[in-house]
């Protein structure tokens, strides 16, 4: 990604002076600012903190009231946020959605159910220890993705639920710095298709124009056959490609670095997590209530990035086998979330669904 006036994120850099400045919103500094924290004299903690005063903990979360958007971070440019921390019960992960907007558009780039964003797409933690997206025990999120802007930046979270959401633990972590001209802007969007329709594929991506690098993939992959589900090509439609795609994988897990079914040892999927790519989770049916296998897995382009000058579509076929030995194609719940840089203005998102259709079930 580069080094711009302290925005850095090779270690072999970390030592160059530089004259961005460093800041920090949280529920203990809402707008971040200079020797701004730890000033509340209110909070959600106020009867814990009572004898201790301000300074000790007395607003270290927010809450987020029923059916409302909430903003979490309103940042002046230009510069960009290196970090963000959140953790919120793991029941919501699919109630609540991120999103992001930058230098006052109308319509947002990032726009993802939050744990889909930090690729806990089934509300179950599963450690993640990649290079961008790490999640930690219980349910801590935590981004690094690098997220700049020139004018403006703006954090929301939006409640789809009827009922109030009492804790909220967040921390945006930025700089203030200059922005290259040649410095493109995060997106991220997410879909699902449950089920896939017959002989149809699952879209990741559509309608994306302009210049930028797609930089990673994550998938959480509801079965709905019993039997192998990840024979499927990821394919990149690249430029005006249009029947046929210039980047076509050889099935699903290769896509996420992976051979031969995950399976180790036999009869049983292995799950992993390394820096760019893993299948950190693999749940299984528990012969009563839960009947489905599920499975979350990521991958990131960032030593491998995906260039388009024009235009980007992204699919992936769901595809396993039938007993004959010829293919079947699947008709499962796969929900993904698609990240990339690119120049503004973006294409508008499909319209996010309702809470009923996030749900998991």
């Amino acid at each position: 990604m580069g080094d711009f006036n302290g925005l850095d994120v090779h270690l072999g850099n970390v030592a160059r002076l530089s004259a961005a400045r460093t800041y920090s919103i949280s529920a203990e500094n809402p707008d971040g600012s200079k020797a701004g924290g730890a000033r509340a004299t209110e909070g959600a903690y106020s009867r814990q903190a009572r004898e201790l005063g301000p300074g000790w903990k007395m607003a270290p979360c927010i809450p987020l009231a029923p059916e409302s958007t909430t903003t979490i971070a309103d940042i002046e440019g230009p510069g960009a946020i290196t970090h963000v921390w959140i953790t919120v019960d793991s029941k919501l992960w699919r109630s609540l959605v991120l999103r992001a907007y930058w230098d006052d558009e109308e319509t947002p780039s990032i726009e993802v159910p939050l744990g889909d964003f930090f690729c806990n797409g089934w509300g179950q933690h599963c450690q993640v220890s990649s290079a961008p997206i790490a999640v930690n025990p219980s349910g801590g999120f935590n981004s690094y993705w690098q997220m700049p802007f020139r004018g403006r930046a703006k954090l929301t979270i939006e409640n789809l639920l009827e009922t109030e959401v009492p804790e909220l633990f967040y921390q945006v972590d930025f700089v203030k710095t200059e922005v290259p001209d040649d410095t493109a802007y995060l997106h991220a969007q997410w879909r699902r298709s449950n089920p896939i329709p017959y002989g149809e594929v699952h879209t990741l991506l559509d309608g994306v124009r302009g210049q930028g690098q797609y930089v990673g993939t994550y998938l959480a992959w509801g079965c709905n056959n019993s039997g192998w589900w990840g024979e499927g090509e990821v394919k990149f439609y690249l430029d005006g490609d249009d029947e046929y795609p210039t980047i076509c994988g050889t099935g699903t897990e290769d896509y996420f670095g992976g051979a031969w079914g995950f399976i180790h040892p036999e009869g049983e999927y292995a799950t992993f997590t390394t820096p760019y790519l893993g299948m950190p989770q693999a749940l299984h049916p528990d012969g009563f209530m839960k009947n489905q296998q599920r499975f979350g897995l990521y991958r990131w382009h960032i030593a491998d990035t995906i260039r388009f000058t024009e235009d980007l579509r992204v699919t992936v076929q769901a595809l396993g086998w039938r007993r004959d030995g010829r293919l079947l194609q699947l008709q499962d719940d796969v929900a993904s979330t698609s990240f990339w840089y690119q120049t503004e203005p973006h294409a508008p998102f499909p319209s996010m669904p309702g809470k009923d259709y996030l749900e998991v079930i």
